[in-house]
C-alpha cells in the first residue's frame, strides 16, 4: 500500500476492504507514511462505494480506522463525514517553525497531530511562503496556519503544510478542520461554519461542531476508473 501511494504521488491514497460485519476497514497513506486520519480520502472512498453500487445509495457507511469508527452519510447535495474533534492546546513553538514559515503567529498551539498557528489577517495566511526543507525538520505530522476570513462567505481560512509526510502543501485538509472547528467555534460563538483552505487549488469545507465530534460536508466526483495489475 505504501509503494502504491508513493507511485500515485497524491496527498493521500485510501484503501478499503469490506468486513464480515458489513463495515469497511479503511487506511490512508501519503507518499511517505501511513496517517491516522484523513478527510478527503474518506470522502472519496464513500463516494466510490455509493457510485459503484458497492453500497446502496442513501445507506450510511461505517469505516473502521486508526481514529475509531467514522460514519459517512449522503445529504441532499453533499457527503457528510462524522469525525472526532482534535482540539487545540497552547504550546511553545518548536525551534525554527516561525522562521520556516516567515511569520510571527499571535497564537501557537498543538493538536493531536499538528502544530497550529493563528495569524492576524487573511493576507498574512495567503502571503506566507514556506521553506519546505526547513519545515520538514519540525516534529509532528504537519502545520495548520489560520486566520479569520475577510470574505463574508467564509468564517475562517487556513493552509496546511506537511513536508515531513511527503506533502509540501495539501490542497484541502479535512482532518485539519477537526481542529479548526472547535478553535473557531469558541472564538466566533457558533457551531456551524464554513472554512476556505487557501492553497493554489483552494477548497471549501463546511463544518459543524457537535460535542466532541465534527461533521464535515463536501462533494466528490469520479475522474478516473482503472485496474491495478
Amino acid at each position: 500500500m505504501q509503494t502504491i501511494a508513493a507511485e500515485n504521488a497524491l496527498s493521500e491514497t485510501a484503501f478499503f476492504v469490506r468486513r464480515v460485519d458489513g463495515d469497511f476497514d479503511l487506511r490512508w497513506f501519503t507518499p511517505k507514511i501511513e496517517v491516522d486520519l484523513c478527510g478527503h480520502a474518506t470522502l472519496a472512498s464513500a463516494h466510490v462505494l455509493w457510485t459503484e453500487q458497492i453500497v446502496r445509495k442513501g445507506e450510511p457507511i461505517r469505516f473502521q480506522t486508526r481514529s475509531g469508527i467514522l460514519t459517512c452519510e449522503q445529504t441532499a447535495d453533499s457527503i457528510q463525514l462524522d469525525f472526532p474533534a482534535t482540539p487545540v492546546s497552547p504550546a511553545e513553538p518548536p525551534p525554527g517553525l516561525s522562521e520556516a514559515l516567515g511569520i510571527r503567529p499571535s497564537f501557537v498551539g498543538q493538536t493531536k497531530f499538528d502544530k497550529f498557528l493563528l495569524l492576524d489577517s487573511e493576507g498574512a495566511v495567503r502571503g506566507l511562503k514556506a521553506d519546505f526543507a526547513a519545515l520538514a525538520n519540525v516534529p509532528g505530522r504537519g502545520v495548520i496556519v489560520t486566520s479569520r476570513s475577510s470574505d463574508f462567505r467564509f468564517d475562517f481560512i487556513s493552509r496546511f503544510f506537511a513536508p515531513a509526510a511527503g506533502i509540501n502543501e495539501d490542497p484541502v485538509t479535512g482532518s485539519a478542520h477537526c481542529a479548526l472547528a472547535p478553535f473557531w467555534s469558541e472564538r466566533l460563538g457558533k457551531s456551524a461554519m464554513t472554512g476556505f483552505q487557501a492553497s493554489a487549488r483552494g477548497g471549501i469545507v463546511h463544518v459543524r461542531l457537535v460535542g466532541e465530534r465534527v461533521l464535515l460536508s463536501g462533494k466528490a466526483v469520479t475522474i478516473l476508473r482503472g485496474d491495478l495489475l
